[in-house]
């Protein structure tokens, strides 16, 4: 199988419970509930992605053809000096966070096994609407309103807030550890953080998530 991928960078996780922590990001090419083109944004289930996932111009992105080589490629992304091989931190895994688009439509356990060999934990950031591969180590969704949710157990829920149709109470008594609302941004991002902050305060099993990457100016 060959791999469609956007883009792969190493960053800080900006948002939810790993928020701060350094990881290669592979953005994979594609998404199920939006095109990615503008032209179809109003017909779309999800209606308010802010993420350029279209095609495989973008950088360290391109057509992978082998499990293998895309692993190597995310590997090569991890500095040397922090692998522990090299005398960096023992107890540090390396992080890959696969997302997109949805990052399920080609993220197979072929690729999960050979990032497993090069050392990484492998944490994916998906919409739910895709049954997972085996061996994940760290699974986040995000509901969207008015797609099928077929990924209900992992780590992290991360609801972004407000959604007409998806509410968090939908959603709070699923099997995550972590529950969180990220406020939607946009020109109402300001009174949409105000509601999410009310809600926190009032349903604690809730967290707030900020996408702090933005707010540092990091990809």
């Amino acid at each position: 199988m060959s791999y469609a991928v956007k883009e792969i960078y190493y960053t800080l996780q900006g948002e939810g419970a790993q928020c701060g922590r350094a990881a290669v990001f592979c953005r994979f090419a594609g998404c199920n509930l939006w095109s990615g083109h503008e032209v179809d944004r109003e017909s779309a289930v999800c209606q308010f992605c802010d993420t350029n996932f279209v095609g495989t111009d973008g950088a360290g992105g391109g057509d992978f053809a082998s499990a293998e080589a895309l692993a190597s490629r995310i590997a090569q992304a991890w500095p040397r000096a922090a692998r522990p091989d090299a005398g960096g931190p023992a107890k540090l895994s390396p992080l890959v966070v696969f997302t997109g688009g949805e990052p399920l439509l080609q993220l197979d356990a072929d690729v999960i096994a050979a990032l497993h060999a090069h050392g990484f934990e492998v944490a994916v950031e998906t919409n739910g609407t895709l049954t997972p591969p085996a061996g994940i180590d760290w699974m986040c969704v995000s509901p969207k309103a008015g797609a099928v949710l077929r990924v209900t157990a992992g780590d992290e829920r991360k609801l972004i807030y407000p959604q007409p149709g998806a509410l968090p109470e939908d959603f709070e008594r699923l099997a995550f550890e972590h529950f969180y609302l990220q406020p939607m941004d946009g020109p109402c991002l300001a009174e949409n953080t105000r509601q999410a902050v009310a809600y926190c305060l009032a349903h604690p099993q809730w967290r707030i998530s900020l996408q702090t990457h933005k707010l540092l100016g990091i990809p």
